[in-house]
């Protein structure tokens, strides 16, 4: 297996279960991406063991197929994955009650 084949299947892997991935595609220099640090933090604490949450650097040749394959063209980029499956998207700072509303949805 080549080494993009085993990033794809890692990401593929991480997605693919049954609690909720919320994927935070970001960059070091993004202001709004600092910004959502602290709202990850305290989605993490409210939610604890019923979400997944995990960073991808769009600057790290390693996420760049993941990039690629979701066509993230700005940053931040969240996505909530559950069983494999892209069940929301949105690109930009959200607040902490924002992302608890939208998550409500999916993790109850």
């Amino acid at each position: 297996m080549e080494a993009h084949e085993k990033i794809r299947a890692g990401f593929d892997e991480a997605t693919g279960g049954e609690t909720p991935v919320l994927v935070d595609f970001f960059a070091t220099w993004c202001g709004p991406c600092k910004m959502m640090a602290p709202v990850l933090e305290e989605l993490k604490r409210r939610y604890g063991e019923r979400l997944r949450i995990i960073k991808l650097d769009i600057e790290n040749r390693s996420n760049i197929q993941a990039v690629q394959r979701y066509g993230v063209r700005s940053v931040p980029t969240l996505m909530l994955f559950r069983r494999g499956e892209l069940l929301w998207r949105e690109s930009g700072a959200r607040s902490t009650d924002d992302m608890v509303r939208i998550l409500e949805r999916y993790i109850g």
